[in-house]
């Protein structure tokens, strides 16, 4: 088991190395451009597989426990350690960050993004893919940080040598938020590891505070939640996303919805609420005030995108209303309940899911019709998609309700937690600024459910298709191979949903309760 969470870490990175070497003769294939692309399907297949095996050798009895660790001395003067572990919260983030990245692979097999050398592009997606593994599968304050930073200079070349339109400006918007944003959770994590004399985070979680005073907590808390939240990106701070969203590649858009904002609520989970609980607990009710008016604000933003006459891109609606599906993964998580901080884990996944196969959807819709444009997807009557390709509507329309949290599908069951935790938030917390939240962000799901049926009536529906008109691909066998998991995965954490919260149940009640259970 260390030996596999080790791979899962490292292996990537290797594979990104290996990537930027010769192809052996006997492997180039037709091309060394198609050589390099099988060697990133490989090695993402290898880190996924290693993943799932990791999965079953979890001891689901004991989820709470850090399990396949390792702990070994790297800088001594500062007691910095490579200190690894895998918990029921991680181990599931784990899984669909080696997921999505496989199926990002596949798909770039078959539709490689215009730009430059596939050899870059694939070294870089393997550096992305270990970066985001590491962040969620390290223990110690500085290696989290490492692991975190890690990620951006990927993302960055991905957006600006093979993005689209506005492609520059999007990078280095993305990067420079970032990156300002991480410099003061640095700040944060120094004030912890120096005051607390430690940077291990099961020893500072399992303190859960005690060795800090509420005014370094306060601090703290201010300074990593600045960092995290950027990453979120929980509004204000979040104006960075729609860009980089629309200006990314497809599978740019996939990894950073479906698993780089998943680091930032991931830091407040692992970190903030355990470590620095009176800072969090004097925050809380302003992240959550920040959190539905995201979800209100990225409601409202879609609405205006999807209305006729607009010229609303359809990617930029996807990328408004991450800002409001993360808003319900903020409210969860302000709550400091078992309940909300369940439901924000589990909405975490189902976003990775649900939104990532939106962005593969949407990235097929622009390929076939060359545009994302939504005035000009609907023209006269409609894209028609459901007459003009019945498989792609289909899967458009489903993941759209998923999106719009269903009851039966992966969308629901994070949103109702974490309106149910504001409903009954920990004690300290006032419960009428709480009511008032969860009143808000609940409706903030009915503007979801608006916008999202507004979409697919505009795009799947419509007359026949004008007489002359080139007819578009339906589904193809490489596109229906990476998203049939996502929409597996999606109905079944919908009909499922112990299969999860059995797994981070008991690994929240611990890390709220400072590791005593």
């Amino acid at each position: 088991m260390q030996f596999l969470l080790a791979l899962i870490v490292a292996g990537p990175l290797l594979g990104a190395a290996a990537a930027l070497l010769p192809a052996p003769p006997g492997l180039k294939g037709k091309s060394p451009d198609q050589a390099v692309l099988r060697h990133g399907v490989t090695v993402t297949g290898v880190i996924l597989l290693a993943a799932i095996v990791l999965a079953l050798g979890f001891d689901h009895d004991q989820p709470s426990r850090m399990q396949a660790t390792t702990d070994i001395s790297w800088i001594h003067a500062l007691d910095v350690r490579i200190h690894l572990g895998v918990d029921g919260i991680s181990l599931p983030l784990l899984v669909l960050t080696a997921l999505l990245s496989f199926l990002c692979a596949l798909y770039s097999y078959f539709k490689m993004p215009s730009g430059p050398s596939p050899k870059g592009f694939v070294a870089l997606l393997l550096v992305l893919e270990s970066g985001t593994l590491a962040t969620f599968a390290v223990l110690d304050l500085v290696l989290f940080f490492l692991a975190f930073e890690m990620v951006l200079i990927p993302m960055y070349f991905l957006i600006a040598r093979w993005g689209g339109e506005g492609k520059q400006a999007a990078a280095w918007k993305f990067i420079l938020y970032t990156l300002l944003g991480s410099v003061v959770m640095l700040l944060g994590l120094l004030l912890i590891g120096v005051k607390a004399g430690t940077f291990d985070m099961v020893a500072l979680a399992t303190d859960n505070g005690r060795g800090l005073t509420t005014s370094v907590q306060v601090i703290a808390v201010l300074a990593i939640g600045v960092g995290l939240a950027v990453k979120t990106p929980m509004w204000p701070l979040h104006s960075w996303l729609p860009d980089a969203h629309t200006a990314a590649p497809t599978v740019g858009s996939v990894l950073l919805a479906g698993v780089l904002l998943k680091m930032g609520t991931y830091g407040f989970v692992r970190i903030v609420l355990p470590i620095a609980p009176d800072g969090m607990r004097i925050f809380a009710p302003y992240f959550a005030a920040f959190a539905v008016a995201g979800i209100i604000y990225g409601s409202l933003a879609c609405l205006a995108l999807a209305r006729p006459g607009n010229k609303g891109d359809l990617k930029r609606l996807i990328a408004y209303s991450s800002v409001g599906h993360m808003g319900f993964v903020l409210l969860g998580i302000a709550t400091m309940t078992p309940t909300g901080v369940n439901g924000a884990l589990f909405a975490n996944i189902a976003h990775g899911l649900v939104t990532g196969l939106l962005f593969f959807l949407v990235g097929a819709v622009k390929d076939r019709y060359g545009t994302a444009d939504l005035d000009t997807l609907a023209g006269a009557t409609g894209a028609a998609l459901y007459g003009r390709a019945p498989r792609l509507g289909a899967l458009l329309a489903f993941a759209a309700v998923a999106s719009l949290g269903l009851p039966g599908l992966a969308g629901f069951w994070g949103e109702m937690l974490a309106l149910f935790g504001a409903f009954e938030p920990a004690e300290g917390l006032s419960r009428p600024a709480f009511l008032t939240f969860m009143a808000i962000g609940a409706f903030g799901t009915l503007l979801t459910a608006a916008y999202l049926l507004l979409v697919v009536r505009r795009v799947c529906m419509g007359g026949p298709r004008p007489a002359g008109e080139t007819p578009i691909a339906d589904v193809q066998a490489y596109e229906l191979a990476a998203w049939t998991p996502l929409v597996a995965l999606t109905v079944l954490a919908g009909l499922w949903p112990a299969v999860l919260l059995g797994l981070t149940d008991p690994a929240v009640q611990k890390l709220l309760a400072g590791g005593i259970r």
